[in-house]
């Protein structure tokens, strides 16, 4: 699949007509198609090639014939022409908090500054606070900005990465030479951002698989080929690197390469004190190798039981192990529905029946419809009056879908004065209710637990959405008392979410990992604006197994018959337990 790298490419296409001051509604558009290819649920070169480009919803004829071109011929002419006219620079620039496109241009044609190092020097020494509409606040404001980008490295939310290794994996599995393939590193551990892209191989045609890795579709640049290893950069100026093993040490590579550096040094100690030696080739008693080919044979040489990768960072698995117990991880395959999506009413770019067919798709038991009320203006977020009519023609639609329960609900806004933006009586008769901020994220952190804490008050309301509101890489969450959140879920038996879009996984393990300590109901949305991100589920599911979460204590395991009498547990007027 190449979606990732052609969304990536109509990404800065709409970048830099931006720049270009060109029409804004253009440039959303490109911006939107841009999205949906990246969360097309199949590979963008089979859709082209079967002629359906213009089947996908906001890919209009121009930008369909500009993909066409990019597949075909490596190149998007239309691209190219407009990079010619901006300095490179201003691309890099824009993206800075602070900038936008119309600053991007002046700094860098004004200061001639070329690289975001270029950009901190200029406003260390006063200049970019001497341009026209800059002046010394917006000038702080940026620098502070910059410091933040820098604090956050070059990692990647785990969804970029995760997509830019599955693609090459994919390439990667047509190479006969490969036998065994999987993704190491932070990826394979499913952590919240990564920063390298590693890939693991087994192979006993080393040269052949580094040749495979090298000539990809994806690859742009081939940074570094050896024997065994080599990188590449690929058309979303992504590394991706690559080590080839071979098959009897790919069991103890892989646990190696996974890490973390942590898990591996606690498990390099076991080995010593059990007489054994342990690294990337196998487990050795003296020179004789004991084990090595699978993960399962090295943890079993070490006298533990096989350890999931997700919870490999010394935080007390292999305390545990070594007592023959492994925590009791919640699984994908125990998800029975999703409680947070939306639908083109509001910001969601699919319909319910579209949504409802995917469930169906997927398998689910039931799936809960929680549209934006009005406060969330940006939204197009509805009315009483319009949710009422939502929820019957969603209602109508049951019928269709008699595998899947449609549940009608709401996503609320939490005023900054703790008020719900709908009244009592209409959330009373919603299915589901869930409750989040969207307002006022910079108030302290005592105002913030307060409206959480209100909200969870209410006997109507089921579920905190997002509860940091944090956007991994653009923007931290805002303040919170975690400890005093978890105790008033406990105390109101209300749910907490662990948001599986990639750019949010909030909650974090680490406070998902608080809240299993506590025995707080947690619940996985996937918060779906569009079909296709149903299967982002994985992600939270990682999440939520990263901070220890067992499936009893995940409100969407449960079959909808159990899920019908959660609902009704605060004693809702308008709601039935079955």
């Amino acid at each position: 699949m190449r979606n990732a790298e052609v969304a990536s490419l109509l990404n800065e296409l709409a970048d830099v007509m931006e720049l270009l001051g060109e029409d804004r509604y253009r440039v959303a558009s490109y911006r939107d198609a841009a999205m949906r290819i990246d969360h097309l649920g199949e590979a963008i070169e089979d859709v082209a090639r079967e002629g359906r480009l213009d089947d996908i919803h906001g890919v209009g004829k121009s930008i369909a014939a500009k993909v066409s071109e990019y597949l075909s011929t490596g190149r998007i002419a239309a691209l190219e022409e407009r990079r010619s006219r901006v300095p490179a620079a201003a691309l890099t620039l824009m993206k800075v908090p602070g900038i936008g496109p119309r600053r991007a241009l002046l700094i860098a044609r004004e200061l001639g500054v070329k690289s975001i190092e270029d950009l901190e020097q200029a406003l260390r020494e006063g200049k970019v606070a001497q341009l026209p509409r800059v002046g010394t606040k917006v000038a702080a404001h940026i620098l502070e900005e910059l410091s933040r980008i820098s604090s956050r490295s070059q990692r990647l939310p785990l969804g970029v990465a995760m997509s830019a290794a599955q693609e090459a994996v994919r390439e990667l599995e047509r190479s006969s030479a490969v036998l065994e393939i999987t993704p190491a590193g932070s990826i394979r551990r499913m952590c919240e951002t990564i920063g390298d892209k590693d890939i693991l191989v087994s192979s006993t045609k080393p040269e052949a698989a580094i040749a495979a890795f090298t000539t990809m579709p994806l690859v742009k640049e081939v940074l570094a080929s050896g024997e065994t290893r080599a990188s590449v950069l690929s058309h979303a100026d992504l590394q991706i690197d690559l080590r080839v093993v071979p098959p009897e040490s790919y069991g103890a590579a892989l646990q190696y390469f996974t890490g973390s550096k942590e898990h591996n040094i606690k498990l390099r100690e076991l080995a010593i004190r059990r007489g054994l030696k342990l690294n990337e080739y196998g487990v050795f008693r003296e020179e004789t190798r004991i084990a090595g080919q699978t993960e399962e044979d090295v943890y079993a040489a070490l006298g533990l039981p096989w350890l999931p990768p997700e919870i490999r960072e010394d935080t007390g698995e292999v305390e545990l192990a070594l007592q023959g117990q492994v925590p009791p991880l919640v699984g994908l395959a125990d998800m029975r529905g999703d409680l947070h999506a939306h639908t083109n009413r509001t910001d969601g770019s699919s319909t319910a029946e579209q949504k409802a067919r995917a469930a169906e798709t997927a398998g689910y038991e039931y799936l809960a419809f929680t549209d934006h009320s009005r406060a969330l203006g940006v939204t197009g977020g509805l009315t009483e009056e319009e949710f009422r009519k939502q929820h019957e023609e969603i209602r109508s639609l049951q019928p269709r879908f008699p595998r899947v329960r449609l549940l009608c609900g709401v996503e609320v806004d939490i005023h900054v004065d703790k008020r719900l933006d709908c009244s009592d009586d209409f959330l009373a008769a919603c299915d589901v209710v869930v409750a989040s901020i969207h307002s006022a994220l910079e108030q302290p952190a005592e105002m913030q637990t307060a409206r959480l804490i209100a909200a969870m008050e209410n006997p109507n309301v089921d579920i905190i959405a997002h509860p940091t509101g944090r956007l991994l890489g653009k923007r931290p969450g805002y303040g919170l008392d975690l400890t005093a959140l978890l105790d008033a879920a406990v105390r109101t038996g209300t749910a907490i979410e662990i948001n599986a879009q990639p750019e949010r996984l909030d909650l974090n393990a680490d406070a998902v990992r608080a809240a299993v300590e506590r025995g707080v109901m947690l619940v996985i949305n996937t918060d779906a604006h569009h079909q296709s991100q149903l299967p982002l589920m994985r992600f939270g599911v990682a999440t939520a197994r990263r901070g220890w979460a067992p499936s009893d204590l995940v409100l969407n395991t449960r079959p909808l018959g159990e899920l019908l009498r959660w609902l009704a547990r605060k004693g809702q007027t308008g709601r039935s337990p079955a």
